[in-house]
């Protein structure tokens, strides 16, 4: 290898898209320009049941979501979501509300004004807003509401419905090619220019180029990569991705991060969802967390204190490390909705938890906080490390216990104190 030759490390490319934002009272969301990369999620409750909903809602805005969306496709949920508004004032949680509006949401904002007004932003998916004449009509009637109560939307092509008489007149120009494409990139183009043609008819419509955000949904990876890069290229409103029906498990967490991580890598991408199928009995909060890893792990945002730990191996036979691993990092995720108030930046702590001493130590001294646990055969003693210097040995059975103790107490010291300087510069 050539001496000279200097390996940079890799990070994301710089973002181009313009900003559009999200009101909700005093809650202001920047979305894309140099805004952070936003989390969202999406209910699955009832809206017509306004408290499960807000309860819903509640669970996902405490994991991290910045924005839930929530279905509004009849009357009933219509007239619940001023009800799922109220729910979720009364618990302080303000995270703005996106009405997903599909075939009759032109009725359904223009009969229920105060939904139309609770939400903090509209999805509208041009493939199923009308057909024929209807289209432009039914489309143009939701911009004309959300321009009333100045609301932005979401434009969301998705390929499972999309617009098919659009579809139909482009791949009838494409047999006419001296060289006719294959079917799948006729598809993408129908994708696009469904995107940025319904956003130059709101546009056309009065509505600000700043207050429109796209989408083009796809559940293939290669197929969602391939066709964010040409959008990203086409236009410059901000681009909402994820991999739709990405599937439950293993197979939609692994699909989505792939696609997501290559396009954000890029600089494409200014809002995401993890769209994953629960299983039975799995908490809905499960998408936020994989898509706050997601940024979290490409360095594009901070959300959580990280806890980094070793796989095992035959050195690490106990279940210590394992078993303290997880204690800890389900005891940070618990306490960050307090401590993102109480003490500003603890997001960024990071913490080792290792089995054993052949990179426990050196872990631990990387992290801000670290124990190597005794391997086996190894004596059963822990060292911890604080700020990359050891400072005790935990030994005995409480060790697990005395760690906890141990982070709270570092905590409570570096993050409480810099709280406390913030305030004082505050009020001089």
């Amino acid at each position: 290898m050539n001496a000279n030759v200097l390996i940079e490390s890799a990070t994301p490319a710089t973002r181009k898209s313009r900003q559009a934002r999200v009101i909700w009272g005093q809650r202001v969301v920047t979305v894309g320009g140099d805004a952070p990369v936003r989390v969202q999620s999406m209910t699955n409750t009832d809206t017509a049941d306004a408290i499960g909903t807000a309860i819903q809602v509640k669970e996902l805005a405490l994991a991290g979501s910045e924005m839930v969306r929530i279905t509004v496709n009849t009357p009933e949920a219509a007239e619940a979501v001023p009800h799922v508004r109220e729910q979720l004032d009364r618990m302080g949680i303000d995270v703005p509300l996106i009405g997903d509006f599909h075939y009759n949401g032109h009725r359904l904002l223009a009969d229920y004004p105060a939904c139309a007004q609770a939400l903090s932003k509209y999805r509208i998916n041009p493939g199923n807003v009308g057909k024929g004449d209807k289209h432009d009509r039914q489309f143009g009637q939701m911009i004309d509401i959300a321009l009333r109560w100045q609301k932005p939307v979401r434009i969301g092509v998705n390929w499972g419905s999309l617009d098919q008489e659009l579809l139909a007149r482009l791949m009838d120009d494409n047999s006419r090619r001296a060289v006719p494409w294959d079917a799948k990139p006729v598809m993408y183009e129908a994708l696009i220019r469904s995107a940025i043609g319904s956003a130059r008819l709101a546009q056309s419509m009065g509505m600000d180029a700043n207050q429109i955000i796209l989408s083009c949904k796809v559940s293939g990876v290669q197929d969602l990569i391939s066709v964010y890069r040409a959008l990203a290229k086409r236009t410059d409103h901000p681009l909402h991705l994820g991999l739709t029906e990405a599937g439950m498990g293993t197979k939609g967490t692994v699909a989505s991060t792939t696609a997501m991580s290559i396009l954000l890598q890029e600089g494409i991408g200014d809002t995401i969802r993890v769209s994953l199928t629960p299983a039975p009995g799995e908490a809905r909060t499960q998408e936020v967390v994989i898509a706050s890893e997601i940024l979290q792990s490409l360095g594009l945002r901070t959300f959580v204190p990280s806890v980094t730990a070793c796989p095992g191996c035959g050195r690490t036979t106990s279940t210590t490390f394992q078993e303290l691993t997880q204690q800890i990092d389900q005891f940070l995720r618990t306490q960050m909705p307090v401590w993102r108030e109480k003490y500003p930046g603890v997001e960024k702590l990071k913490v080792a938890v290792m089995g054993c001493i052949v990179n426990g130590p050196g872990e631990s001294k990387h992290a801000d906080i670290g124990i190597s646990l005794p391997g086996t055969g190894e004596s059963p003693a822990a060292p911890v490390f604080i700020d990359g210097e050891k400072r005790m040995t935990l030994r005995g059975e409480g060790i697990a216990q005395d760690f906890q103790r141990v982070v709270e107490e570092y905590i409570d010291n570096r993050f409480g104190d810099r709280r406390a300087t913030e305030t004082s510069v505050a009020t001089t």
